[in-house]
């Protein structure tokens, strides 16, 4: 994905929520509007909110109405520019593949994933990007929406290490236009992920 031009919207604020009160930030039609909703456990939800739904952890769910008009920039961006979010703080799930495993990647939507550091984190001599088609039968989830959480085959995932400045990151909640916000080192807990350095810019 290209950099683009960080938004001028301001951060909304948030109130995390355990599980059964799981907090939903929508954005409106225009950009910038944004309302909150509640919805009981198990609402509207998938794979990636069942899952932290079921070891515990406190999240924020987001949604907006996807469109094509930012897909020069990706998916990420997309969501960056319409919750109002820096996209430092946004970031993307990526499937590289060793030669011998497949391998997930989490870092922000404003940079890209070095692949050199992602085989090294792994213990791998090299990496390449996963065929778009094998990482949506893993997962379990089609391109633009595919979560690190909730994955069809359980991989090894490694959170780029900028992610651990913020309280709270989003990434894709396991659909076009739903994220979910939750602590990185909770990302990293349930998923039994490490971080390290695999993000480019």
């Amino acid at each position: 994905m290209s950099d683009s031009p960080e938004s001028d919207k301001q951060r909304i604020p948030l109130t995390l929520r355990m599980p059964n009160s799981i907090e939903t930030v929508v954005a409106g039609s225009m950009m910038g509007a944004m309302s909150k909703k509640k919805h009981e456990k198990g609402a509207g939800s998938t794979p990636a909110t069942v899952q932290l739904e079921k070891a515990g952890i406190a999240f924020t769910t987001y949604e907006y109405e996807h469109s094509n008009d930012h897909m020069d920039d990706g998916y990420g961006v997309e969501a960056a520019k319409k919750l109002g979010f820096d996209e430092h703080q946004v970031f993307k799930t990526l499937m590289a593949d060793t030669g011998s495993e497949r391998v997930v990647g989490v870092v922000p939507v404003s940079g890209h994933m070095d692949l050199k550091a992602l085989a090294a984190a792994v213990g791998a001599k090299k990496a390449a990007m996963a065929d778009p088609k094998v990482a949506m039968r893993e997962s379990g989830y089609v391109v633009g929406g595919i979560s690190p959480l909730g994955q069809r085959t359980k991989h090894k995932t490694v959170l780029d290490d900028s992610a651990l400045q913020f309280d709270e990151i989003l990434l894709s909640g396991g659909k076009r236009g739903f994220s979910v916000g939750l602590n990185p080192h909770d990302l990293l807990k349930v998923l039994d992920g490490i971080a390290a350095p695999i993000g480019t810019w």
